[in-house]
């Protein structure tokens, strides 16, 4: 009987080994071949975002504006810490600590898949950069190993702050406006460092759905996002308790009309 046992168990084990290493082959071959033709790390890292154009007079003012996108370019060290913090908070709080992806939160959306539900996002900030600017907006999971293979590649050639400069410069957060700097101008007509914790988080909840998140038009549902990311901010240790719930509790007032 025992015989029979030791038998079962070894003949499971070999299946299950196989299966490992078949599952492993598979995965390494679908990387290979969706790997072709996509940008390499060199391109990658040479990549230059399209910017407004502006025009100054005699007297240093802005006299004209020209450019196909609403976009204002900040490199990361003049954007203020707060701003960061709540993009951070908001779309990946182990944007520091992964290499282009994180793998729990991949599984979980394989898992959502096999079990025959929606392939939602899982994606990581340097994830972000790569579907928003270098491939198309579709959700496969052809284009989710797509996003890994450039991800894993753009982490090798450029640092976290860099990743995070392009992501905050061209990220679109609605009403024409891409970049932490254009929305801070279009939502509350202020400078990056002027803006409130209330602010900032607002603006780090729109790259979910920025139409979804319309200030007037959905105005509740966008003051429900922006304590989410108020809160994420306090769990993380960017803002204090006090502070949390001080902006949780205030309105969301823009300068849109």
């Amino acid at each position: 009987m025992f015989r029979y046992l030791f038998i079962s168990i070894g003949f499971l084990f070999n299946i299950i080994i196989l299966g490992s290493f078949t599952l492993c082959l598979i995965i390494y071959l679908l990387f290979q071949y969706y790997s072709d033709n996509l940008p390499t790390a060199e391109e990658i890292e040479n990549y230059n975002p399209a910017t407004l154009s502006r025009v100054y007079n005699a007297d240093g003012n802005i006299s004209g504006i020209f450019g196909n996108k609403n976009r204002i370019y900040t490199p990361i060290e003049d954007i203020p810490q707060l701003v960061k913090n709540a993009f951070i908070s908001a779309e990946d709080k182990n944007f520091y600590k992964h290499f282009g992806y994180d793998p729990i939160g991949l599984l979980k959306a394989i898992s959502d898949v096999l079990r025959g539900k929606k392939l939602r996002g899982a994606s990581t900030i340097t994830q972000q950069v790569m579907k928003n600017f270098l491939l198309s907006s579709e959700r496969t999971g052809k284009r989710k190993i797509k996003e890994i293979i450039l991800a894993s590649r753009i982490e090798k050639v450029l640092t976290k702050d860099q990743i995070l400069n392009v992501y905050l410069n061209e990220i679109y957060l609605g009403l024409g406006a891409y970049g932490v700097t254009a929305a801070a101008i279009t939502y509350f007509d202020k400078k990056l460092d002027e803006l409130s914790i209330g602010e900032a988080s607002f603006l780090a909840a729109l790259p979910k759905a920025p139409s979804f998140y319309h200030p007037i038009r959905q105005k509740k549902k966008s003051i429900q996002r922006r304590n989410f990311v108020i809160k994420e901010l306090n769990e993380n240790g960017f803002i204090s308790l006090l502070e949390a719930e001080e902006f949780i509790k205030s309105d969301l007032v823009t300068a849109l009309k």
